[in-house]
């Protein structure tokens, strides 16, 4: 492999509850084929090629996940899976797997649960965002934004940095709508998708300058864990010890090196069943159906069964979900709302 291939790094975690009753905390989104025939998982790896310039990767999960991970893992690839203890948020996440690698090495960190269009656009963005890394800086891809979304973080785009990106001039947190629709209409903002390109040792260097207790338990773990076969599993006590702390608050946003590239590459962390049928190939109506279902007179409304038929008439907007002995019906304005059901908290 060559000296300069990315390492990506990939992090499996979470429970998709906002995808309930279809992702569940014993088999969430990340493991579903939800877009396409693969899983949004598979479909991670598969983006990251040794032809198109990548190293084999580094999987971070939870022991909950494990399972689910290696079934999918593609044969022949290589990597390794780090197997997390307990859940502390990706800035301990990243640390685990940076502090698996060499210091020069250039690691590209992405969700398992997210659906990108454009592979040639993704790779053409992760090469960009390497070459930056190498030169110290600390990279968020900047996922073109069109519309006025306020579910994600935002990029303020700073001075040039070459051909290959942008200063941050600021990271803002999830705006309301008015401000949403400033961002947009100024043109200078991106979303920020969380992918990350970072060389292993400013990333390292950053977190002791600015989160040390973190970056001195992660070592610790690291120190005291083993391998065992293509596992690696930390110190359980010394990981237990770590803040739990997203990398967004523990350092991209202190920083004075933090930078962005452009992305356009149809990019959607699939966040809601309104996110999901936006991804999906939808017919004339703008309607998705899986599974069976009988539609007349719909429009833009998705439904989703493992079994029973679903029959509507003269709807608009609307969700339909059939998962066992579970069914969802919301408006897609309620998308975002799935996660409050007592269902998908007690899941």
């Amino acid at each position: 492999m060559s000296e300069t291939a990315i390492h990506p790094v990939v992090l499996c975690g979470g429970s998709g509850t906002r995808l309930w009753p279809r992702s569940r905390a014993t088999k969430p989104k990340p493991f579903l084929p939800l877009v396409g025939t693969g899983t949004l998982f598979e479909a991670t790896l598969d983006r990251c090629p040794p032809s198109a310039g990548f190293a084999a990767p580094i999987v971070v999960t939870g022991t909950a996940h494990l399972e689910h991970v290696e079934a999918q893992w593609p044969a022949g690839v290589g990597g390794e899976v780090i197997v997390e203890p307990s859940a502390r948020n990706t800035a301990a996440a990243i640390a685990l797997a940076a502090l698996r690698l060499p210091e020069d090495a250039v690691m590209l960190v992405c969700p398992s649960d997210h659906h990108i269009a454009d592979r040639s656009a993704f790779q053409r963005a992760a090469l960009a965002a390497a070459e930056l890394a190498r030169e110290g800086w600390l990279v968020s891809f900047g996922i073109e934004a069109k519309a006025p979304e306020t579910g994600f973080g935002y990029l303020q785009r700073g001075e040039a940095i070459g051909d290959l990106g942008f200063k941050v001039a600021r990271f803002v947190e999830k705006p309301d709508l008015d401000r949403a629709r400033q961002f947009l209409a100024d043109g200078g903002y991106a979303w920020n998708g969380g992918i990350f390109a970072f060389r292993v040792g400013t990333f390292l260097a950053e977190l002791a300058a600015h989160r040390p207790a973190i970056a001195a338990q992660a070592r610790a773990a690291v120190a005291e864990g083993h391998s065992d076969g293509s596992r690696f599993y930390p110190g359980a006590d010394a990981f237990a010890r770590i803040e739990s702390e997203s990398v967004d608050y523990a350092v991209m946003e202190n920083t004075a090196r933090a930078a962005m590239v452009p992305a356009d590459m149809g990019w959607s962390d699939i966040g809601n069943w309104d996110a999901l049928l936006v991804a999906r190939d939808r017919d004339e109506e703008g309607n998705s159906v899986t599974g069976t279902a009988d539609l007349v007179g719909c429009r833009n409304v998705l439904i989703e069964t493992d079994g029973p038929r679903v029959s509507a008439i003269g709807l608009e907007d609307v969700v339909i979900v059939v998962d066992g002995d579970e069914v969802l019906v919301t408006t897609r304005a309620g998308a975002q709302l799935v996660g409050k059901l007592s269902g998908a908290v007690n899941q």
